[in-house]
């Protein structure tokens, strides 16, 4: 009787060497390093025994003259289903105690059938990533072989741009990460990296030191230090915890692809909470500044406020909340930087932002205490009107239901990055609006009656309480150019009713989100 016990036994025993990974002195390196190997990390990240690997048995097996396997080689990344929260997911990421995470042939294969997998099911991606990408050692060689792709190959990144438009992706730096890795954090909705273990470059010391003479170590380099506020990841954390806990808290907000929307969850905050501290929370002084934070989590469900990228751009605060249990994008100024001015980086955040909620279909709440672009040599030099201007554009082509609540101050163009069509408009009594700032407006508009004063600091402070009284909101509310000034203790209430009035709307935003080019 034909049997295939054989191959079978082969088969499980392979399996069985793939879990061992790089062995028990690679997984003890790993350990000591203070991080976890891919299985354990994967294992945190979602619901028990909810993972299903995918080409459990790939890698290559030495075997001697009798048939027998000597050695087995995994792939190097490991890959499958799992579910968060009971929502299905991809998760996968580089064994590092395997070649240091850079790729062999099978685990180059997992990695790019990630984005595959999680683009073909439409469900979310989660990237653990530590590793240094491709390596010259083992490219020699002599005899004839294939150099490069097939002609007409599909570039191995468009798989991975793809991703971004049609479900959520969030990655990890939990190790070092540069080349390829590191492209694939940046390339990613959201981005956390452990402070502790983890550096994020586009190469690595030796590189840099043959390329420009400069010897910098992996922290010096990329470390912690230096991204949470160049805008490469949204999220500093201590440890690989809780960098688990804020990629499901992401993934929470958004819906599982595009061609859903966010659903609206319990909440057990009332809608029609009244906040008296909200009355007093801006100054009359328009001089000195207020938490706008402070304003944030007064209004939205308590305790749901998840910011971004708070170190980049500091001027503008970007995050994800809810609204009566309803997801929605979080856009605001704070006014202790720059006055809340829009910098370059500043709008590179809320354009960024704007396109993530456009994206997965996230109405946009916006607090606004707008004075404008950055002005000064700085602010020309990295550009800032174009980054600004792209900025404006993707409101103004926004299909999303926004609120945009006027707390202090709107001013120039700047402005126009805070609404988008059909916006419901809101404002506080210490709103105020105009061309420039009282101040600004002053200097230059009496520049020559100024000149010619004899007392010129009391004809200016003259001039900008004048012109600061006619800027009340009561003659926007007269003339309906804004749909209700409000007691900012209701403004919860407002915008949990107004969450109401939207929801039906989403269903018609359901698909790819489109948009032209911008500058």
């Amino acid at each position: 009787m034909t049997s295939w016990q054989e191959e079978i036994d082969e088969i499980r025993h392979r399996k069985a060497l793939s879990l061992q990974q790089g062995g028990e002195d690679g997984v003890a390196k790993q350990h000591a390093k203070g991080r976890m190997t891919i299985r354990e990390r994967i294992d945190q990240m979602v619901d028990a025994s909810s993972f299903v690997e995918h080409g459990p048995g790939a890698g290559f097996a030495e075997k001697n003259a009798k048939g027998e396997i000597e050695s087995f080689t995994p792939a190097n990344y490991v890959v499958g289903f799992g579910e968060v929260g009971g929502r299905r997911v991809v998760v996968g990421g580089e064994d590092f105690t395997l070649k240091g995470g850079s790729p062999n042939a099978a685990g180059l294969r997992k990695s790019v059938y990630a984005e595959e997998l999680a683009v073909h099911f439409k469900v979310p991606l989660i990237r653990f990533l530590e590793g240094g990408g491709g390596s010259v050692a083992g490219s020699g060689g002599s005899g004839p072989k294939t150099v490069g792709s097939p002609v007409f190959a599909e570039p191995r990144f468009k798989i991975i741009a793809d991703a971004l438009g049609v479900v959520p992706v969030v990655s990890a730096a939990v190790g070092p990460v540069a080349g390829f890795p590191a492209g694939r954090l940046a390339a990613s909705h959201f981005s956390v990296m452990v402070k502790s273990v983890s550096q994020v470059m586009v190469a690595g010391p030796a590189v840099v030191a043959r390329a420009l003479g400069k010897q910098l170590d992996k922290e010096a380099l990329g470390g912690w230090k230096t991204h949470e506020s160049s805008g490469v990841v949204d999220l500093v954390v201590e440890s690989e915890a809780e960098a688990f806990a804020a990629m499901q808290r992401f993934l929470a907000y958004l819906p599982q692809n595009v061609d859903h929307r966010p659903e609206r969850s319990s909440c057990s905050d009332p809608h029609d909470r009244a906040d008296a501290a909200l009355c007093d929370i801006v100054p009359r002084d328009t001089r000195k500044p207020f938490k706008m934070r402070e304003v944030i989590r007064r209004v939205v469900d308590e305790g749901s406020f998840m910011e971004i990228s708070e170190k980049f751009g500091r001027g503008q605060i970007i995050g994800l909340a809810r609204l009566s249990g309803l997801p929605v994008g979080i856009i605001a100024n704070d006014c202790k930087y720059y006055a809340g001015a829009m910098t370059a980086q500043g709008s590179q955040k809320v354009r960024r932002m704007i396109e993530l909620c456009e994206t997965f279909h996230l109405p946009i709440v916006n607090f606004l205490d707008e004075p404008g672009f950055m002005v000064g040599p700085e602010a020309e030099r990295l550009g800032t009107i174009r980054y600004g201007m792209s900025a404006v554009a993707a409101a103004s082509q926004s299909r999303l239901p926004w609120a945009t609540v006027g707390v202090h101050k709107a001013f120039g163009v700047a402005s126009a990055a805070h609404f988008a069509p059909f916006t419901y408009k809101l404002a506080w009594p210490s709103y105020e609006t105009g061309a420039l700032p009282v101040e600004g407006g002053v200097a230059v508009a009496f520049q020559r009656q100024l000149a010619e004063s004899e007392n010129p600091d009391q004809l200016r402070a003259t001039l900008e309480a004048e012109l600061a009284s006619a800027r009340s909101p009561m003659g926007m509310m007269e003339s309906f150019a804004l749909h209700e000034l409000i007691d900012p203790s209701e403004t919860r209430h407002r915008l949990c009713q107004w969450s109401h009035w939207i929801e039906p709307l989403l269903d018609d935003l359901k698909g790819p989100a489109r948009w032209g080019y911008r500058p």
